[in-house]
């Protein structure tokens, strides 16, 4: 049976790659299309879901950290890594090998 920090900790991860995916794509094909092209149908579909999606990942980070003890100053740069394309995936590993390391 898995404990709780390896639930949250696989909830984050999984957050962490949908979160960083749907950002990629929004900022290097949906803002391109919209402002070239003059097509939206991208950013219609995908910046909603980013955006209720973040807001569950720092829901799930949240949870993580309650279960490590991670300081508010830590928890607020996790957070931001969700809004810098390509960030999440480095700090998605960073967390992980930390996390892991407890366990």
């Amino acid at each position: 049976m898995k404990s709780g920090l390896e639930g949250a900790l696989q909830r984050y991860q999984l957050l962490a790659y949908v979160v960083g995916t749907l950002l990629v794509v929004l900022v290097f094909i949906g803002i391109p299309l919209r402002v070239f092209a003059g097509l939206h149908q991208v950013n219609q579909v995908v910046a909603p879901l980013h955006g209720w999606l973040f807001v569950v990942y720092l829901v799930a980070m949240v949870d993580l950290a309650r279960r490590t003890g991670w300081h508010v100053q830590r928890m607020v740069l996790i957070a931001l890594a969700g809004v810098v394309p390509f960030l999440t995936f480095w700090v998605e590993r960073r967390v992980t090998r930390e996390v892991t390391a407890r366990v």
